[in-house]
């Protein structure tokens, strides 16, 4: 399924606020999931889509599901 820039959008923030919650930078993420600072903020901007086995990974970096961050949508 393919997301419009605004749903997309969505997703990166959810992401975003999860990192700064649990008081990481980007350069803390990406180390914990493997991955160079460049494309944790890809991710947070929407510039890049994350395989599946990066999105996994990245939740439980954060302690947080899927659809918390990124399948969940709000029902608008």
């Amino acid at each position: 399924m393919l997301l419009c820039r605004k749903e997309r959008s969505v997703k990166n923030i959810k992401l975003k606020m999860a990192r700064v919650e649990k008081d990481m930078t980007q350069q803390d993420l990406a180390d914990q999931v493997g991955v160079t600072r460049q494309t944790i903020g890809l991710i947070e901007t929407g510039g890049y889509n994350p395989s599946l086995n990066l999105c996994i990974s990245l939740c439980r970096a954060l302690g947080k599901t899927l659809d918390e961050i990124f399948w969940g949508g709000s029902k608008s």
